[in-house]
């Protein structure tokens, strides 16, 4: 894919697809969940054809979710250890709640905010499938005694609460951010956005010296780039 001139490539084609997979998935189970949840969110279940299939379908897509996260950690695990630098971050999360960018610290290519996300879903993601697997009639039920299925649903719903709650940070800080959203649509960002939210040129500068920005008409990717900003 091609990018306006000048502009700097954040991430790749195949890592945004995986990512819209994912979000794609987390929201339909989201919405097939809470139907299912309590009797007044049953009438969500109409987007998925009724109550039954609401059912059928909702672990299904649980798989899809497992497996295209997967992919992500494939993807950024690398770009997502934790460093001193994180912590230094952490300190400073007033200044980013205060949108004073140019007070914090160095980081890496995902800030600490961005890595608790990023962790976060890492345990969560499984520990629901496997939660959800208890209490799957269709397959498991002959497995498991009624016992162990409602305190895996009890454990189910707990933990579907808390992806919400850090779902939510997410999708608030990248519509914070200005720019993010495009990133990870279109792939690309400006180099004032790199340097206004990696607070550093290291990005910029490296797609020079590695001439990868040829004439300032083409893209690159930074595998660790500098960022502070949330998203």
């Amino acid at each position: 894919m091609t990018h306006p001139k000048g502009t700097l490539r954040r991430n790749t084609t195949a890592a945004r697809v995986n990512h819209w997979i994912t979000g794609g998935c987390f929201v339909l189970l989201v919405l097939s969940g809470l139907a299912m949840f309590h009797p007044m969110l049953f009438w969500l279940s109409e987007l998925f054809g009724g109550g039954q299939w609401t059912r059928a379908i909702h672990p299904w897509i649980g798989v899809v979710l497992l497996v295209s996260y997967a992919g992500m950690i494939v993807q950024f695990w690398r770009d997502n250890h934790w460093s001193r630098e994180d912590v230094a971050w952490m300190r400073a999360v007033g200044r980013v709640l205060g949108n004073d960018e140019k007070a914090l610290p160095e980081v890496d290519r995902f800030n600490a905010g961005q890595k608790f996300v990023f962790w976060a879903m890492a345990l969560l993601v499984p520990a629901l499938f496997f939660t959800g697997i208890v209490i799957w009639d269709a397959y498991f039920s002959a497995y498991t005694t009624i016992e162990q299925q409602r305190l895996a649903a009890m454990i189910h719903s707990l933990l579907a609460v808390t992806a919400i709650v850090v779902w939510i940070i997410h999708v608030y800080a990248a519509l914070w951010v200005r720019g993010s959203v495009r990133a990870m649509t279109q792939g690309y960002v400006t180099p004032g956005w790199s340097l206004t939210c990696w607070c550093t040129m290291a990005f910029y500068w490296n797609c020079k010296t590695t001439n990868k920005l040829r004439r300032q008409s083409t893209s690159c990717v930074l595998p660790a780039p500098k960022f502070v900003g949330v998203s």
